[in-house]
C-alpha cells in the first residue's frame, strides 16, 4: 500500500512528465502539476525504421562467352532488387523502449570502375582496318586475363626477377589484380549493394490494428504507402487479449479517486511480401483501459 501510495503521489506532482516517460500507465482528466493545471489524454507514438537493400547487377559485354573462354557462368541480362534488409519498432516518447534510428550501410561496387555502367574495353589493333567482332575481342580479353595471371605466378614465385621484391612486388600485384578485375567485368559484369533508411511515426487508433507503412517499389526502393506500383511494408498490431494493470486498483469503499489509463502489451510486426522482418512487444494506451487509483492522503 506504501508503494501505491507513494506512486500515486508521483503521478499527481508529474503527471505530463510521466506521460511522456512512463509506457505503461498515465493519468488522466485535468491534473494538477508543478508548473499549473494540465490536461492529460494519454496516447502511444510509434517509430518504424526501414532499412531497404538495392543489389543491382550490371551485364558484362562480352558474358555469352564467359562459359567458353572462362569456364563460368556469368549473369546474361541486366538486374535490380530491391529488399528490406532489417526494420525495428519502438516509440517516440522517451522511455527505455525508443528506437535508435539506423544508419545505412556504405554502398559496396564490387568493381574498380570509377562509374558502374562503364567498362574497360579492349582497344582493337589501329595498325589493322580489319574489324573485330564481339568474340574476337572477348578473345582478346580472355588472353589478357591468362597472361595477367602468368604475371603474377612469375612474380610470386621470383621467375620474373630478382630484383622486384617489398613495395615493389606489392605494387606490382595490386595493379596486376586491378587490371585483371576490369577484364572479369567484361565477362561477369558488375555488382552493387547500396541501401536507404527511412523513420516513419505514427499513432496507432484504438479501432484499427493493420496499417500501410509504406512500400517497397522494384525501381525506387521505399516509396509513400500511397504509391500503389510498390509492396507494402504493413505495420500489424496485436493487442492482448487482458489488460494487466502494473499497480492495484483502488478499491470500491476508496472515496477520494483519480483516474488513469494502463497501457496494453501488444505484439507489433512488419510484414514484407508476407514475410515478417521485426516484432516487438511494446505497451499501446490505445489498447489500454481506464482504472481508478486511491489518492493519497494529505496529512
Amino acid at each position: 500500500m506504501k508503494r501505491l501510495l507513494m506512486l500515486v503521489a508521483l503521478l499527481f506532482s508529474a503527471a505530463t512528465l510521466m506521460a511522456q516517460n512512463n509506457p505503461y500507465i498515465a493519468l488522466v482528466g485535468v491534473v494538477d502539476t508543478a508548473n499549473g493545471v494540465a490536461l492529460s489524454a494519454p496516447t502511444t507514438t510509434l517509430t518504424v525504421d526501414i532499412e531497404a537493400e538495392c543489389e543491382r547487377t550490371i551485364c558484362g559485354p562480352y558474358a555469352r562467352y564467359a562459359q567458353k573462354l572462362l569456364g563460368v557462368r556469368a549473369p546474361l541480362t541486366d538486374k535490380m532488387e530491391w529488399r528490406v534488409k532489417r526494420a525495428a519498432i519502438g516509440l517516440a516518447d522517451a522511455s527505455s523502449f525508443v528506437q535508435q534510428p539506423f544508419e545505412a550501410a556504405p554502398t559496396k561496387q564490387f568493381s574498380y570502375a570509377d562509374a558502374e555502367e562503364d567498362f574497360s574495353m579492349i582497344q582493337p589493333d589501329k595498325s589493322s582496318t580489319s574489324a573485330t567482332t564481339l568474340e574476337d575481342a572477348a578473345l582478346m580479353a580472355a588472353n589478357s586475363i591468362f597472361s595477367l595471371r602468368r604475371h603474377r605466378t612469375e612474380l610470386i614465385t621470383g621467375e620474373a626477377g630478382e630484383h622486384v621484391f617489398g613495395e615493389g612486388l606489392k605494387s606490382a600485384l595490386e595493379e596486376i589484380a586491378r587490371q585483371e578485375q576490369a577484364l572479369l567485368e567484361l565477362f561477369l559484369g558488375k555488382r552493387t549493394v547500396r541501401s536507404e533508411v527511412r523513420r516513419f511515426v505514427l499513432s496507432p487508433e484504438s479501432t484499427k490494428q493493420q496499417y500501410v507503412v509504406c512500400r517497397l517499389s522494384a525501381v525506387d526502393g521505399i516509396v509513400p504507402s500511397s504509391d500503389l506500383t510498390g509492396d507494402m511494408v504493413v505495420l500489424q498490431i496485436t493487442p492482448a487479449e487482458t489488460v494487466e494493470s502494473p499497480v492495484p486498483e483502488a478499491g470500491v469503499k476508496e472515496t477520494m479517486t483519480v483516474s488513469a489509463m494502463v497501457a496494453n502489451r501488444a505484439a507489433c510486426s512488419i510484414q514484407v511480401r508476407g514475410e515478417e522482418v521485426a516484432r516487438e512487444v511494446l505497451p499501446l494506451f490505445q489498447f489500454g483501459r481506464m482504472i481508478q487509483l486511491a489518492q493519497p492522503k494529505r496529512r
